[in-house]
């Protein structure tokens, strides 16, 4: 055993977990470096889902370990109510310059779960601001996850998520989802059909008016619901009615940014730029907790240089740990791993070969759909006798066991590989994929 193990697991309530079936069976991790895992027990384990979707640059990278010890000696917290430290503002600046055009006003948070209702809260606060306070309303869509607040479980869309925990906000409506394998199966990149799904949302604002709506939330990418790239147009489709209505448009980019897409963010890669843009995960290489919101300079200035205006606090929102020193160090340490080794252009390069690699799983024993995009893919498989999610955890498992990290989601199993992943390493995941597959009733 490991020096450092516990005696005894029943303390920890582990997250998103079967807690019984792993307090028997414990899986633990001791050690990380680049693109392995290592178990308590020695063995090495592929890291086919860069952690959650969010070691982009690989594990234990010296350049962020060395950002983070150095600010812990120098500045390990200030607070940032009504007070600044410079490595905010750096960071801040560094980020606007990859962003869309235009969203260049940046508001720190901890995780994704805060991004996602920092930006709700935004989006109510701009429409306020303009006079236009019974726009209240907020779209999200089916199948979406936007963390763990209750805003972000409002506007999601996964059920699971959200039984447990009551109704949530009011005045939330749904779009449907874009999964649609009877037209779109095995799909290489973007499905060429369902486009129009976006035209729905023409539906819930002749329902509700849109004068109710403050703004309508999507991944560009869905993630944990097991990868639903958009179809082809329909980002532009949403985009475009959201404009006509004055609906803002908020991207959730927890999963997407920070090259997932093989570009900076999601918006650059399909060319569609929304009002405000979620971050978290890579933006640190997940070596620190930080997340980030961009948001457009017509909301920012909506809100802080609002008519009539007294002087004072402009937004009564934020966090004890916004903009944390530590977290700072890593964010632009992270940022400049990326530039310097051109990490986002290296996932674009990757992406027909990962492309190529997960879907020579087609025919596979059990397999019913296979989604990709960037360094993003989703192996859905048929379920055992009804029962959702049998195989999915199962595989997940078996995988482990056999030296290889996925994410599972129901029957589906994910991979999103570090961006620094191998050509061999990538048929090495895929080879261990199939082999499982073999095994799995």
């Amino acid at each position: 055993m490991h020096a450092n193990l516990p005696n005894d697991l029943a303390q920890w309530w582990m997250p998103f977990t079967d807690n019984r079936y792993f307090k028997a069976n414990p899986r633990l991790l001791v050690a990380a470096k680049d693109m392995h895992y290592t178990t308590s027990d020695g063995r090495q384990v592929l890291d086919g889902c860069a952690g959650l979707w969010c070691v982009n640059a690989g594990h234990g990278r010296d350049a962020i370990v060395r950002a983070i010890q150095e600010q812990a000696g120098q500045l390990d917290y200030a607070p940032t109510f009504q007070i600044g430290h410079p490595l905010a503002f750096q960071l801040a600046n560094r980020l606007a310059d990859i962003m869309p055009e235009g969203l260049d006003r940046i508001f720190f948070t901890n995780s994704g779960s805060e991004s996602v209702d920092t930006a709700l809260k935004i989006a109510l606060a701009y429409h306020r601001a303009r006079g236009a306070g019974q726009r209240t309303r907020l779209i999200g869509r089916e199948r979406g996850y936007h963390g763990v607040g209750f805003g972000g479980i409002s506007v999601g869309g996964m059920v699971a998520n959200r039984r447990t925990f009551g109704p949530g906000l009011v005045g939330v409506d749904h779009l449907p989802h874009t999964h649609d394998m009877a037209r779109n199966a095995f799909s290489r990149g973007q499905p060429a059909h369902g486009a129009e799904l976006a035209d729905r949302l023409e539906a819930i604002i002749a329902l509700h008016g849109a004068d109710t709506i403050a703004a309508v939330i999507v991944e560009p990418v869905a993630g944990s619901t097991g990868v639903l790239p958009p179809p082809v147009g329909y980002l532009e489709r949403l985009r475009a009615v959201t404009e006509k209505h004055g609906i803002l448009l908020i991207f959730d980019e927890v999963i997407n940014a920070f090259g997932r897409l093989g570009a900076a963010t999601a918006a650059e890669r399909f060319g569609v730029t929304p009002d405000i843009i979620c971050m978290a995960k890579g933006l640190t290489n997940a070596s620190v907790p930080m997340g980030a919101v961009a948001v457009s300079r017509q909301v920012h200035d909506g809100i802080v240089d609002a008519p009539g205006d007294v002087p004072g606090i402009e937004l009564f929102h934020g966090y004890t740990y916004s903009a944390h020193a530590l977290a700072c160090a890593a964010a632009l340490a992270a940022l400049e791993l990326y530039a310097d080794e051109g990490l986002f252009a290296r996932a674009r390069a990757l992406e027909p070969v990962f492309q190529d690699a997960v879907h020579s799983l087609k025919g596979a024993r059990h397999i019913v759909d296979i989604r990709n995009l960037g360094l993003m893919a989703g192996i859905e498989m048929a379920p055992r006798n009804g029962v959702v999610g049998a195989r999915g955890i199962e595989l997940f498992r078996a995988l482990f066991d056999a030296g290889l990290l996925v994410r599972s989601s129901g029957d589906t199993v994910s991979l999103s590989p570090p961006l620094i992943v191998s050509e061999d390493q990538i048929h090495e995941m895929v080879a261990i994929i199939a082999a499982e597959l073999e095994k799995l009733d």
